[in-house]
């Protein structure tokens, strides 16, 4: 069989997109152990690589700190002191906010969000009505209203690996996050600073590919531990179309970037091309049910121990 009827085979039987179809020359390969990318308006799985995979989330976790604190209608203006109890104790990450540094905690949020800041996150859910023992129960509430059967949150920062999801549950907690203004604008500004005594500390986005003009990003979260690996989760215009991409897991400090900017060309038909596999998952093959998807090379991580990061 040609190889013109064989992709219209697959087609026809739902195996390909009419995307994936128009492209059969070289292979999308991606680092990260777990991809998802689906359009935004209809929900389309354009790309999908263990999506189902639950794992430790990192910094991804500041998305549900940020609907929960927004949710409640707290009021941004008032000031929040970062104390002792807000130091990563766990894994001794860095942190450019001093203790006893007075931000408000519109500013809290904008770090957390923009910065991946863990003090400041921290500081966010202790200062919730309730303090964290009422915070971290709102989120997992906030995670089950969503339908995120895969999610679960034990801190508001990220840096506890009990903190897991799916990729496919974070598809929708990136469309939920969507709906936010404060956190579309909060996620992708490029810089701030903040006052601490005289000093005027500056702090920069986590994602260096907002400085990439070729990039339209409507929101953006990094992430990383050990554990969970390189992570990112972005709201992006890509070949003229709203994207959820979701890359979780990858080996090396620049892999969660090259994923993206391989997937973008990929899109826009510009290099790279899928190899097209009928897979079905282990789960859904338990439930009767397949999955159709498009199959990324799967390279064997060979991660080293690495320096624990606010990222």
């Amino acid at each position: 069989m040609g190889l013109r009827n064989f992709l219209g085979l697959l087609l026809a039987g739902g195996m390909l997109t009419p995307l994936a179809a128009a492209r059969t020359n070289a292979s999308l390969v991606l680092l990260s152990q777990s991809v998802l990318v689906l359009d935004q308006d209809t929900g389309e799985r354009l790309v999908e690589k263990r999506a189902e995979d639950v794992l430790p989330i990192a910094s991804i976790t500041k998305l549900m700190t940020a609907m929960v604190v927004l949710d409640a209608q707290l009021d941004p203006d008032e000031l929040i002191t970062i104390t002792a109890e807000d130091m990563d104790m766990l894994r001794h990450s860095r942190s450019r906010l001093p203790v006893e540094t007075q931000i408000s905690r519109g500013e809290a949020l904008h770090l957390a969000l923009m910065s991946s800041e863990n003090r400041a996150a921290h500081a966010l859910g202790r200062t919730f009505p309730g303090g964290l023992e009422a915070f971290v129960p709102a989120m997992n509430a906030k995670a089950a209203e969503l339908e995120l059967l895969d999610t679960y949150f034990l801190d508001p920062a990220g840096l506890d690996a009990g903190n897991v999801s799916s990729a496919q549950d974070l598809a929708k907690l990136v469309g939920a996050a969507y709906q936010y203004p404060q956190i579309r604008d909060f996620t992708t500004s490029d810089a701030a600073s903040i006052q601490s005594g005289r000093r005027s500390i500056p702090f920069h986005n986590t994602n260096r590919l907002l400085w990439n003009p070729q990039w339209q990003i409507g929101l953006s979260k990094t992430g990383f531990i050990n554990e969970a690996g390189r992570c990112l989760v972005m709201q992006a215009k890509v070949a003229q179309r709203s994207m959820v991409i979701v890359l979780l897991d990858g080996d090396g400090a620049l892999s969660r970037f090259q994923d993206a900017n391989r997937i973008k060309q990929w899109m826009e038909g510009t290099s790279l091309t899928p190899v097209v596999h009928r897979k079905t998952s282990q789960r859904k093959a338990s439930q009767g049910k397949s999955a159709q998807v498009i199959r990324v090379s799967h390279r064997k991580s060979t991660r080293r121990a690495r320096k624990p990061s606010r990222v």
